[in-house]
């Protein structure tokens, strides 16, 4: 089992950066590929990055390539968003997840969820 926690959202202006963090808690991290996904009303949940478990360049969804940086450092059990030049559009719930398989774009392939952070981009 892997519990996942998430923090660092809140309100921005559009072009300022933020960085999420997704704390895990258990003994499975460091073998899992990480995802991040997020969450508007009225979408359905779309994927923003993935890393695997042993780090390395990440899979992106082409709306934040050369924006977002995921990152992962197994000995804090952290893996981390880096969101730079935000948008407006780039507003919703973020959540992490975790996956048994290599990188994955689909929810489905993902065991496990944190409860999601709230990110607001301000024009």
């Amino acid at each position: 089992q892997v519990q996942l926690v998430e923090s660092g959202g809140g309100l921005v202006q559009a072009g300022g950066s933020l960085r999420l963090s997704c704390a895990a808690d258990g003994r499975t991290f460091s073998s899992h590929t990480m995802g991040w996904f997020r969450h508007t009303p009225g979408k359905e949940r779309e994927f923003v990055a993935a890393i695997r478990w042993s780090g390395g360049l990440g899979d992106y969804a082409d709306s934040v390539k050369g924006r977002f940086t995921i990152s992962r450092d197994n000995a804090k059990n952290t893996v981390y968003l880096q969101m730079n030049s935000l948008k407006v559009e780039d507003t919703a719930v973020y959540y992490c997840a975790a996956s048994a398989y290599g990188l994955r774009r689909a929810e489905h392939d993902y065991d496990y969820w944190g409860q999601g952070t709230q990110v607001t981009v301000s024009s």
